[in-house]
């Protein structure tokens, strides 16, 4: 039946019945009161076209009895009529390299076809075909250019089979902007330490890195939100730096600047997440594994209204154009503000590290990693040590000590003991608590010294008396002895009380024996 005896509203319908009720030719041909040949033409058309069913709102009655009557629908060359383009190959060279433009592509198809369509004709046609596309399949991202990622909004779980408790089960969710290709991965938990981790293991499956990650405004990525300069969390940062990508989140609000990441989740949440609904998994590894089979699965299902897969567009477009991975993997690490102590030192989990003594009273950035401590001012690495559990401990380099300082470098508490039992008995043990009282040693020596440089004025004989005191007394400074010898109270009788001082008890105090010689 010729298509002017045909009103727009019945090739509509015809096209609703047949992709919305799925029925049958005769059928369609009954309801519409029109021939089973041209029903069946007519949908040829339509699949030839691209057309699906509900059609965008914004497709004109004009614009789709083009699409459906041009002269050579289906791209067969017919005598006088210009070739049409296979569109779907159109959008797919968009989006393959950097500078490939329609106006590109329209003159090599010029070149092939001398009498084909005009360049704004050509763009017209073109764009009309692509609003009949899934919004998330109309951006014409460029191959291995952008990476979003997201959280399924849904969880699974694994069960506890001890307590056959189930444990909440978080699904981390990546697609990458040309080919749609998708990459998703279970974990326990969402926090900072996972979500670096899902992107490390993205990257190693997918054989590269993009140039553009975009997160939503999740706390992981971005600390504080803004519309035009939010501020990425800096170990996301230094992520991307590693893998050399740049940061673009989505902007509040937006949902088309991460379209393709949430149509991902639907994706994972139907084709993967729903199959594996009713089956009991033991363990996180166990639901690793069936979860990859349903997503290559997913990936290697046919597009509805293009040729091919999200694997075959991955391997044609994304996976050739990525950047090469740099040659060892992310190390986790975690960054902190700090400022330095008078003692030229910075404390991170309760352990002190030293910087250089000029940054005391200073702002720096604290870089930790499993096994270093990296320190960085004005955005230089000023010092590096590795990493100690042990709590109210010093790491100190000699380099970072003032020039007094490394003076007492050459000290070491056995040092200063003998010299100290030279004087006798009671100078021995006061210096030996003045030591043992400090959370680290270095720190005692200058009080030490200052107790022994005393017997200078005051003979060594005064000293030991005024020791003698101090122990008594429990007093373990240089203040303290200082005054007993001004005083001349070292020359008075001792009060009657025990000068057998228990040894002081403390965690953060070793005891003499820590500064005895081993054998």
């Amino acid at each position: 039946m010729p298509k002017e005896r045909l009103t727009m509203r019945k090739i509509k319908e015809v096209l609703r019945l047949r992709f919305e009720q799925g029925l049958s030719h005769r059928v369609i041909a009954s309801s519409c009161t029109i021939g089973v040949t041209t029903a069946r033409e007519y949908l040829v058309r339509a699949k030839a076209a691209g057309l699906s069913w509900p059609l965008p709102e914004d497709v004109l009655d004009e614009t789709l009895e083009h699409l459906l009557f041009a002269p050579n629908p289906a791209g067969a060359s017919q005598a006088g009529a210009p070739l049409i383009p296979d569109w779907s190959t159109v959008h797919v060279e968009l989006r393959r390299k950097k500078g490939v433009t329609l106006q590109l592509l329209w003159q090599e198809y010029r070149g092939a076809h001398p009498d084909g369509y005009g360049y704004s004709r050509y763009c017209e046609l073109y764009r009309a075909w692509a609003k009949t596309l899934d919004v998330t399949m109309r951006f014409t991202h460029k191959a291995g250019e952008v990476l979003y990622v997201d959280y399924a909004g849904e969880t699974m779980g694994v069960t506890n089979p001890q307590t056959g408790e189930i444990l909440p089960v978080y699904v981390f969710v990546a697609a990458l902007g040309a080919s749609n290709y998708t990459y998703a991965e279970p974990t326990f938990s969402q926090d900072l330490r996972h979500w670096i981790g899902a992107h490390v293991r993205t990257f190693s499956h997918l054989g590269g890195a993009p140039c553009v990650l975009v997160p939503d405004n999740t706390k992981t990525a971005v600390t504080a939100p803004h519309r035009y300069e939010p501020d990425m969390n800096p170990t996301y940062s230094d992520l991307a730096v590693h893998y050399g990508c740049a940061v673009a989140p989505a902007r509040s609000r937006k949902p088309r600047d991460k379209a393709k990441v949430e149509a991902a989740v639907q994706g994972v949440e139907r084709w993967v997440m729903a199959p594996l609904r009713n089956r009991t998994f033991f363990s996180l590894v166990e639901l690793h594994h069936a979860f990859r089979e349903q997503l290559d699965a997913y990936n290697r299902r046919s597009f509805q209204k293009l040729e091919g897969s999200r694997q075959s567009l991955f391997e044609q477009l994304d996976k050739p154009a990525l950047r090469p991975l740099p040659p060892a993997p992310y190390t986790f690490a975690q960054w902190k503000q700090a400022t330095v102590h008078i003692d030229y030192h910075v404390e991170t989990d309760k352990h002190r590290y030293s910087v250089p003594y000029q940054l005391v009273h200073k702002k720096v950035d604290v870089r930790l990693t499993h096994d270093t401590v990296e320190i960085f001012f004005n955005g230089k690495r000023v010092a590096a040590h590795r990493r100690s559990l042990r709590q109210g401990g010093f790491t100190t380099l000699h380099e970072h000590m003032p020039k007094s300082h490394r003076e007492y470098a050459q000290w070491t508490p056995e040092r200063i003991i003998r010299w100290a039992n030279k004087t006798g008995e009671n100078t021995r043990k006061l210096i030996e608590g003045v030591l043992a009282g400090r959370p680290h040693p270095q720190q005692g020596f200058r009080t030490s010294l200052g107790i022994l440089r005393l017997q200078t004025p005051y003979g060594a004989q005064r000293l030991e008396a005024a020791c003698q005191r101090a122990l008594a007394i429990q007093s373990f400074s240089y203040k303290s002895v200082e005054s007993i010898l001004k005083n001349g109270l070292d020359q008075l009788p001792l009060p009657q009380q025990q000068t057998n001082v228990p040894p002081i008890e403390h965690p953060n105090v070793r005891g003499p024996q820590y500064y005895q010689e081993p054998n």
